[in-house]
């Protein structure tokens, strides 16, 4: 998932201008490409509550609660910070707007 398809999905895809949102970056250590692999972790950390906290209702072996708990913590933990970082970006966005020229 691309950080234009987060802000599309989040009714924000009108925070940033078209031309700011790269359809192709090269550039191996642009912006565009930290934030993808930052919401990728995310994902990854999500999923891998889901397939904890699944386990452990299933009965399967070596699937406990104490690791479906931890698991779930971290991603609650991962999307909160993803929430975070996302408002400060909207917030100086906004205000670098709204400053006069």
């Amino acid at each position: 998932m691309t950080i234009s398809t987060i802000l599309a999905l989040t009714g924000n895809a009108a925070a940033l201008p078209a031309t700011a949102i790269p359809t192709t970056d090269n550039s191996a250590g642009s912006f565009f490409n930290m934030i993808d692999s930052a919401l990728k972790n995310v994902s990854s950390v999500q999923q891998t509550a889901v397939s904890a906290e699944s386990s452990y209702a299933s009965g399967l072996p070596g699937a406990t609660l104490g690791n479906a708990l931890v698991s779930s913590d971290r991603a609650e933990v991962a999307w909160n910070a993803t929430v975070a970082v996302r408002n400060e970006v909207v917030s100086a966005y906004q205000s670098i707007m709204n400053m006069p020229l």
